[in-house]
């Protein structure tokens, strides 16, 4: 791009904001085209702030000025300047003053979604993190904490409901018109990225909630009329999760209602604005019909991180965007938490590590590498990342994990006491759990500040005449951009040695010291750790729990692995040793394939599968997930380099087919005796039986057999819940043929009008793993009920297509990315945001093989060459081709 390349901001030029604002009034006048703002700001001076001589400086974009005045006198307009994203006063009183200012701005034309918008005829806003200054002049950053008033008015027809931030003060009609008005006022200081407005026809479904302390809350969630009958289990998650954070965490909620509105056209999952949550409508709407399992666990869990981050990031908010992982990490942590303790603890650690893996380890290990609190940025957009989100999870976890579960409550409760109303910093968090557990943690700041995944090597010797068994562990974190050198790192290494019969064994340290829950504390280059009283030689399972964020090599054959899977007391040591023992077997089909030989059966694999298959002991949730084979983004990510996605696709395919056909008797049974009993609950038992179920039957018809596909195809005709239709369709639209044509036409035809399922029909078409997709995809764009300006649809589209398709999107000749080039560069018109998170699916392309990794970087090279690019797709791009600027 001949344009001057966007300049990054740097944590290390941190300043305090030059001025506070005490109170906000808004007055908001909405129409589609021409939505009036007055802002009324009480401001003054920051003592704490150097420049105590300056301008006022306010962010604005995209609004049209209409007068300024300060207290109340209109400013001529040669005593302020405006440019495209700034209002600055030069002469401002020494003292407190009251700033007036009114702005007009367009609803109906904002398809970046950010500031005041229209999803439908449903007026909303998105502010965080930069959006408050598309709504009005103000000082947009997260640091500013004010107390919100906020009056709305508009047309009685076009928004009967009107909603802001707080409780409720006032309403009422205007005289002598159409309009009416609504008064809201929000008693805590937030920052202006909090701010929330919402105005429309919405239905209203209602409960109350009764806190701790017998305050009555009331609750609404507010949805598209007609959509009430799909609100129950939003409704009842949120109560669940009041009353978990009370119980847990000791945190009640502090206004007199807690509204949730769900619209169809957001950029995000949800947003935690104060006392009024704006939800994405899928994570809100459910209905056995029409949402799987997996919607409602969904739900389940982002209602509630919403709802905790009243107190992790409401109450105490960031300091600056460079603190995002505070509040983000903090309530990911917390919902994860949440999660477990609603259903399957040992599942749950199994899926967020999953998760973990498949998003923010390709992350540290590529181009777009940065530490869980950033030192850079260009586009702060582009910064919702795994790294922040689950990385930063990771690293509360580990402190939870040295200083104990009460020691952590303890840290989080003098952390929420000494900056209630504040905006905090990674040091403030830190400092909290240090003291409150007489703990040194000033080493544990290293995880915030140094990118990549640290690899720990393990080893295991044994002196028999000694009874002295030896952990040798030694950790490197390799280079990632503008971080050559690394420090080592604290690492939580939760461990056990098993014994032959598959006991654990007690572990006492040389010298007499007790391993108090299994807990090693890595803290060098180098350890080693030797255990006494040892009887026999041990397997050692080592970093049980998924206990620190790393990548573990210990160099156990598949005897070992198999022996694990069979024994080991660690629910997700277990089920890591089968995911271990399957990639050695796939990356060694992958080897065979792409040499011309003869792969490897697999059998030996698919026996010691069968051992964990047949205990009826366990949870079905869990058999399920021990079922799953590692994915193809996995296998990719082991080989790490010159990968052909065909032949990793080709080495699952039969991988699946060798266990479908080997275990083929027992996973019938399993079909057939784990159907729960209807009607349809999503409660996690139930959810678990149908999981088992339907990875059987998948595995089954992995073989490809003509009775297997058969079977699938009933599944769909006689499936009650979207759950196993979805789970049969997953399954026929790899497949292929008659079968599917018919059952993809019957969903198509049953729910075309539901623009949400509609979706899911979108997103299994861009899944199958066939080269053709990318033709299919490249149809779907011109489909009527597509479009490019909604961002599920472009997640269920493209988005599927190039995150969950490596067949297609990595197509030998480019076209799959060539593809989503062309897709991200028009969205990048109107919706930066969106478009560039389309582009980090190239974020892996230099692992691929020499003739994919050409094509890929050419298609990079082309997207940044171009004009006008957006500063949230510029910085993608040039960091993934490795560009210094």
């Amino acid at each position: 791009m001949d344009d001057p390349a966007p300049q990054p901001i740097f944590l290390k030029d941190y300043r305090p904001p030059a001025f506070l604002i005490d109170t906000v009034h808004l007055d908001v006048a909405l129409a589609p085209s021409a939505a009036t703002v007055t802002a009324r700001l009480a401001l003054r001076r920051n003592p704490a702030a150097a420049d105590d001589n300056g301008p006022l400086v306010l962010d604005g974009e995209t609004l049209e000025l209409k007068a300024v005045a300060i207290d109340g006198r209109a400013l001529a307009p040669d005593e302020y300047n405006v440019t495209d994203e700034t209002l600055s006063i030069a002469e401002v009183p020494a003292g407190s003053f009251e700033l007036a200012i009114t702005t007009v701005c367009n609803p109906e034309a904002n398809k970046a979604l950010s500031g005041l918008y229209r999803s439908g005829a449903i007026y909303c806003t998105q502010c965080e993190p930069e959006g408050f200054r598309r709504i009005t002049y103000f000082l947009d950053r997260p640091d500013v904490l004010a107390v919100f008033t906020t009056r709305i008015e508009a047309a009685k027809a076009d928004a009967p409901v009107l909603l802001a931030n707080g409780n409720p003060v006032e309403a009422g009609d205007i005289a002598g018109t159409d309009r009416h008005y609504a008064v809201w006022h929000d008693p805590h200081p937030k920052p202006s990225y909090l701010f929330a407005l919402v105005g429309g026809d919405l239905a209203c479904v209602t409960d109350d909630f009764t806190t701790a302390s017998g305050r009555p809350v009331d609750l609404r969630i507010y949805v598209e009329p007609g959509k009430g009958d799909r609100c129950a289990w939003a409704m009842e998650s949120l109560k669940r999760a009041m009353r978990w954070d009370e119980e847990r965490f000791g945190r009640e909620y502090d206004l007199d209602v807690f509204m949730i509105v769900a619209v169809s056209d957001f950029n995000m999952g949800a947003m935690e604005n104060k006392g009024l949550n704006v939800f994405n409508d899928k994570l809100v709407l459910a209905r056995p019909d029409t949402a799987t399992d997996g919607d409602y666990a969904a739900i389940e869990a982002v209602i509630a991180h919403e709802y905790f981050h009243n107190w992790s990031g409401n109450r105490v908010t960031c300091r600056d965007w460079f603190q995002l992982c505070l509040k983000e990490g903090l309530t990911v942590f917390r919902d994860q938490e949440f999660t477990a303790d609603m259903r399957s603890a040992g599942v749950k650690r199994i899926n967020d590590v999953r998760m973990l893996k498949t998003h923010q380890f390709p992350e540290d290990g590529g181009p777009l590498a940065h530490p869980v609190r950033p030192d850079s940025y260009i586009e702060i957009n582009n910064f919702y990342t795994a790294t922040v989100y689950e990385k930063g999870a990771e690293l509360c976890r580990m402190i939870q994990t040295i200083v104990g579960r009460d020691g952590f409550r303890a840290g989080l409760d003098l952390y929420f006491e000494r900056h209630d109303g504040d905006a905090a910093t990674v040091e403030d968090f830190v400092a909290a759990m240090s003291d409150a557990n007489d703990a040194d943690l000033s080493a544990f700041m290293t995880w915030y500040e140094q990118a990549g995944t640290p690899e720990l090597a393990c080893s295991l010797s044994y002196d028999a005449g000694a009874r002295l068994a030896e952990i040798s562990v030694a950790q490197v974190t390799p280079p990632t951009p503008g971080q050559p050198k690394k420090a080592p790192l604290y690492v939580p290494l939760k461990m056990g040695l098993i014994s032959q019969n598959g006991d654990d064994l007690p572990l006492r340290l040389e010298g007499g010291d007790e391993v108090r829950d299994g807990l090693l504390h890595v803290r060098e280059r180098e350890q080693v750790f030797r255990f006494v009283d040892v009887p026999s030689r041990p397997v050692a399972s080592l970093l049980r729990t998924f206990s620190a964020p790393v990548k573990l090599t210990a160099n156990l054959d598949d005897v070992t692995l198999a022996f694990l899977m069979a024994h080991d007391g660690d629910a997700f040591n277990r089920w890591q040793a089968g995911q271990s023992y399957a990639t050695s077997v796939l990356i060694d089909m992958v080897g065979a394939i792409r040499g011309g030989g003869t792969p490897p059966d697999g059998l030996a694999f698919a026996k010691a599968l069968g051992a964990t298959l047949g205990d009826g002991g366990l949870d079905p949730a869990y058999r399920a997930e021990f079922l799953k084979l590692p994915s193809e983004s996995d296998i990719a990510r082991e080989i790490s380099e010159d990968v052909d996605p065909d032949a990793v696709h080709a080495a699952g395919r039969r991988l699946r087919a060798t266990v479908g056909e080997a275990l083929h008797a027992d996973l019938d049974r399993l079909y057939e005796s784990s159907a729960p009993p209807e009607p349809y609950s999503p409660d996690a038992e139930s959810a678990g039986r149908r999981a088992l179920r339907n990875v059987a039957m998948g595995l089954m018809a992995a073989t490809r057999a003509a009775d297997d596909v058969a079977r699938v195809a009933r599944h769909y005709e006689s499936a009650t819940n979207m759950t196993d239709k979805m789970a049969a369709l997953s399954v026929l639209t790899h497949i292929g043929g008659e079968a599917r044509e018919r059952a993809f036409h019957d969903f198509f035809e049953t729910w075309r009008e539901d623009h949400l399922v509609i979706d899911k029909w979108f997103a299994l078409q861009a899944m199958a793993a066939k080269p053709e997709t990318v033709d299919r995809v490249r149809e779907l764009l011109s489909h009527p009920l597509f479009s490019l300006k909604t961002p599920n649809k472009v997640r269920a589209l493209i988005g599927a297509f190039a995150n969950l398709n490596p067949v297609a999107f990595n197509r030998s000749d480019g076209a799959g990315y060539d593809l989503v080039a062309e897709a991200g560069l028009e969205i990048d018109r109107f919706n930066p945001q969106i478009a560039a998170r389309l582009f980090g699916a190239f974020k892996s392309w230099r692992m691929l093989e020499a003739e994919r990794r050409s094509r890929a970087k050419a298609t990079l090279e082309d997207v940044a060459g171009r004009e006008g690019l957006s500063r949230d797709t510029y910085e993608i791009v040039s960091k993934t081709l490795g560009a210094s600027g």
